[in-house]
C-alpha cells in the first residue's frame, strides 16, 4: 500500500478555493485544508451566552466577535474562533475586507464532539504563539472552562466558579451554560 501525499497549500492558494456548498466552512491547518461543519444549536447558544456576557465587560477596550477568521504569519494557517475579543487598536489597523492578522487577544473555543485533544492543543499553541493573551476551552458536557495564558499553567473553572477577566471583573461559569 502506498501513501498518497497531499500538497500543502499557502494561504494565498487557500483563499482561491471555492466556498463549500454544504454549509461547511474551511480552515487551513499547517497548510492542510480542513472542512468544519456548522455549529449545532447548543454550541451556538453557548456562543450567544458568552457574547452577551463579554460585550458589556469588554466594550471600552474593543469588540467581542463570533466566528472571526484570522491568519497567522507564515502563510499556512487560517482559523475561525468561536468567540473572540480584539482590541480597538488591532481593529483600526485591520482592513474590513481582509482577515485579522495574528490571533485575537482572547480566543474561546466551544468543544464539539468532533474535536480531538490534540487538535485543541494545537489550536491553543498556535493562538498563544500568535498574539492570544488568553485561550479558553468551554466543555459543554463537563460544564467547565479551561483557561490558558501565555504565562503560567492552565486553570479549570467549574459550576459556581468565577473566571477572572483580563480587564477586571469576572464571569460566572454558570452564565455560560444558561438555557
Amino acid at each position: 500500500m502506498t501513501a498518497t501525499a497531499t500538497a500543502l497549500l499557502t494561504f494565498a492558494e487557500f483563499e482561491q478555493l471555492p466556498d463549500p456548498t454544504n454549509g461547511d466552512r474551511l480552515e487551513l491547518h499547517h497548510g492542510e485544508v480542513i472542512s468544519v461543519p456548522p455549529p449545532k444549536l447548543g454550541h451556538t447558544l453557548i456562543q450567544g451566552n458568552l457574547t452577551d456576557n463579554l460585550v458589556p465587560r469588554f466594550r471600552a477596550a474593543g469588540r467581542v466577535l463570533t466566528e472571526v477568521g484570522f491568519r497567522t504569519p507564515g502563510g499556512r494557517n487560517y482559523r475561525i474562533a468561536d468567540v473572540a475579543f480584539v482590541t480597538k487598536a488591532r481593529l483600526a489597523a485591520s482592513s474590513d475586507d481582509g482577515y485579522l492578522e495574528g490571533a485575537p487577544e482572547l480566543v474561546v473555543e466551544v468543544l464539539s464532539p468532533s474535536n480531538s485533544a490534540s487538535e485543541m492543543l494545537d489550536r491553543e499553541q498556535l493562538c498563544l504563539e500568535n498574539g492570544t493573551l488568553e485561550f479558553w476551552v468551554v466543555d459543554p458536557k463537563r460544564r467547565q472552562v479551561r483557561v490558558s495564558k501565555q504565562e503560567g499553567r492552565p486553570r479549570s473553572y467549574k459550576a459556581g466558579d468565577e473566571i477572572p477577566l483580563m480587564f477586571g471583573g469576572s464571569l460566572a461559569v454558570d452564565s455560560i451554560f444558561e438555557a
